[in-house]
């Protein structure tokens, strides 16, 4: 089948230049569609013209691979981000003391120069034997530019031209560089692992009167589930017995415990605090929010920034051409001014220690990635680092008015009696009244009343299509509805503007009204307002409400704009016009329920969801998916994306600038290779350490 996927894990794969090699000599396998290399993740995921030949595909995957990087074990992935690797690091660092030890001797002790010499070597085939081996791999099969070449090059010709200690010590202080940068590479995998670590390792299921611990893949929808104090809610369900508080953080970012008992939706990844749940399934583990979760940051990697693919070309064509200019710098001058061919060597080799793109080609990909899990500990759902970039250039936001900035439930908020009669009179008539309807106005006006109703004292119930209703309660006619039902019995009511009010007549006269509105949501107000300053230009509502309420609402929050009175299809036109106008600066995104809104959400630069946690259509529509239902996790979304596209340039500026000084003066012959290799390592390791940066507020 078409545009099936196919995933691989890479074991062992550090070097983000041969991570782009493996990328794109995979794309020119014949029946693959494309294929993206997924750094950090350490996967490669390939979409295959013919899902039926994966088999013989494999074969050819796994050989593009090895002749890449020969060192790297391919295998299937198994949904899971790469573990870390303590026992390599353990053996790596004994290899680097055993290295740094007979390095050291020499340099300290006064030894004859022959025994000195042996040291060096043999110091410099402990800490670069590996380096050396694999690029003459790579040579064999025609792979001259990557850093193996570069620092088995420079170090060798360091040795050439009698330059034994710098030689050594470039390739034991590349080596400590590398493990170091390792080291903060496979934290930052761990810290993304942790923030997520909400995939359930078992479900017990009851089975008549016994508990079985089954994998949660083994249970079906309409089985029961018990879930005990401290242990996570393996799939989606409806609490069918006890009552419980359970931690939303990992999920939603709210770190209070929320209240759950019988009839309430939990989702998988909740973690039980203190009482036994009873649980029925409603969706099996594939379909479960947590497993939607997991999938979404474990392919994150798949949907590239800009600025990584950019990193990615950089990477490709720039080492050969700082390979080829040092063989320039080594040959040419000496030739034209007639030099000694050795002073001109060493400062090639100087060049070619600094040349080393590592610092930019690991820590692009880093930051976007620590970006897209700093998103998720605060209950937000990135669908790639490109959607996280894009965030940072969002310029117009379009809002859904129902259930984004408003609570999008009606509630009584005043209650207007006409004398003699006493509020709570006026609400016990309206009450009574709606007992049989099932708007949702009616609903609210009874949940305001909060008293039991007795049904025998309605009489005469007639329903008044598009106006209201009429009704005997205590012998007394009531009329409840709008204003055109007070007019249509010549009764005079009150225009109550811009709110939604239900009007009420005792015995044909006027009564008084009750106002139902829908809320704003207590946050939305700061959202608009921080949202501006974050250099957001335009914010725009968008609704089906009537024009008044929507303009009072508007003008409440600060919007700049208010489309009202619209259906579904006339609210994707706006955003089509928006998205299309050129005149427009930035982005625009669009922020709904993922349900009513997904054409919008889809049509939008970026589409955002918010609330309505779980649902297919919200995961499924949008680009971005806010867990909560709080308009302001749009705001910390908009910050991550600037702090993430920040410290990005960070990094290229510091990273670039450095090295292009030391090419610089590596080339006048005013660096050594000492300053060269500290340059490189110091730089790559503060380029990581930067990205890492966003995984902390």
């Amino acid at each position: 089948m078409k545009g099936s996927k196919k995933t691989f894990l890479l074991e062992g794969l550090d070097c983000a230049v041969c991570a782009a090699k493996i990328e794109d000599n995979v794309k020119k396998i014949d029946g693959i569609c494309n294929a993206n290399v997924d750094l950090i993740n350490t996967k490669l995921t390939v979409e295959l013209e013919d899902i039926n030949k994966i088999n013989d595909i494999n074969k050819t995957i796994k050989k593009v691979v090895k002749d890449v990087e020969p060192n790297i074990h391919i295998s299937d992935f198994e949904s899971k981000i790469v573990k870390s690797k303590d026992s390599r690091f353990k053996w790596k660092i004994m290899q680097l003391l055993s290295a740094a030890f007979l390095f050291i001797l020499p340099v300290i002790f006064k030894l004859p120069e022959y025994t000195k010499l042996s040291f060096f070597f043999i110091s410099y085939i402990i800490s670069g034997g590996e380096i050396i081996a694999l690029s003459i791999k790579k040579i064999l099969k025609g792979q001259l530019f990557d850093e193996n070449f570069l620092m088995s090059i420079s170090t060798i010709g360091a040795f050439a031209i009698g330059k034994y200690e710098e030689g050594v010590s470039v390739m034991l202080f590349y080596q400590i560089g590398t493990l170091i940068e390792d080291y903060a590479v496979d934290n930052s995998r761990k810290s993304i692992k942790d923030l997520m670590d909400i995939r359930p390792d078992y479900a017990n299921l009851k089975i008549e009167n016994n508990i079985k611990k089954v994998p949660p893949e083994a249970v079906n929808i309409g089985d029961i589930i018990l879930v005990k104090p401290g242990e996570k809610i393996p799939l989606d369900g409806k609490v069918i017995d006890g009552k419980s508080f359970v931690d939303t953080s990992s999920l939603t970012g709210e770190y209070l415990p929320m209240e759950v008992g019988i009839g309430s939706n939990v989702l998988s990844g909740f973690i039980n605090k203190n009482g036994l749940l009873t649980v029925k399934v409603e969706k099996n583990f594939k379909e479960s929010t947590v497993s939607k979760i997991l999938d979404l940051i474990e392919n994150a990697g798949n949907k590239k920034a800009q600025a990584e693919n950019f990193i990615t070309k950089f990477a490709k064509y720039y080492t050969p051409i700082v390979t080829l200019s040092a063989l320039f710098i080594a040959t040419i001058p000496p030739l034209l001014l007639n030099e000694n061919f050795s002073n001109w060597i060493y400062r090639a080799l100087v060049f070619l220690v600094i040349s080393c793109p590592c610092a930019l080609v690991i820590s692009v990909p880093l930051s976007f990635f620590s970006g897209i899990g700093a998103a998720s500990k605060s209950g937000i759902l990135i669908k790639g680092s490109n959607y996280l970039e894009a965030l940072n250039d969002v310029k117009t936001i379009v809002f859904d008015k129902t259930g984004t900035l408003t609570e999008g439930t009606f509630k009584v908020t005043e209650i207007n009696a006409e004398n003699p009669l006493k509020s709570d009179e006026l609400l016990k008539y309206a009450a009574y009244g709606e007992y049989y309807s099932n708007h949702p106005i009616a609903s609210s006006i009874v949940n305001a009343y909060g008293k039991e109703i007795d049904a025998g004292k309605i009489k005469d119930y007639v329903e008044l299509a598009g106006n209201g209703i009429k009704t005997i309660i205590d012998d007394k006619e009531i009329l409840i509805g709008n204003s055109k039902l007070m007019k249509s019995h010549n009764i005079a009511c009150k225009d109550v503007r811009p709110y939604s009010a239900v009007h009420i007549a005792v015995d044909g006269k006027y009564a008084g009204y009750i106002v139902i509105s829908d809320t704003i949501k207590k946050d939305s107000k700061d959202t608009v307002k921080t949202l501006k300053s974050l250099g957001v230009e335009r914010l725009i509502m968008l609704t089906g409400d009537k024009k008044e309420i929507s303009e009072y609402i508007s003008n409440e929050l600060g919007l700049d704009d208010v489309y009202s009175e619209l259906l579904p299809d006339e609210k994707v036109n706006v955003v089509d016009e928006l998205c299309s106008n050129t005149d427009l600066k930035g982005k625009v995104a669009f922020v709904g329920d993922g349900i009513n809104d997904a054409p919008a959400l889809t049509r939008a630069d970026i589409g955002i969801a918010m609330g309505k946690i779980g649902t297919d259509a919200a995961i499924e529509a949008a680009d971005v998916v806010l867990m909560t239902d709080e308009p302001y996790k749009l705001v910390d979304a908009i910050i991550i994306a600037k702090k993430t596209h920040k410290i990005v340039l960070e990094n290229i500026i510091f990273a670039l600038g450095v090295k292009l000084s030391v090419l610089t003066l590596g080339a006048l012959g005013l660096a050594t290779m000492w300053e060269a290799v500290f340059a490189d390592v110091g730089v790559t390791v503060l380029a990581v350490l930067n990205s890492l940066r966003i995984l902390t507020k």
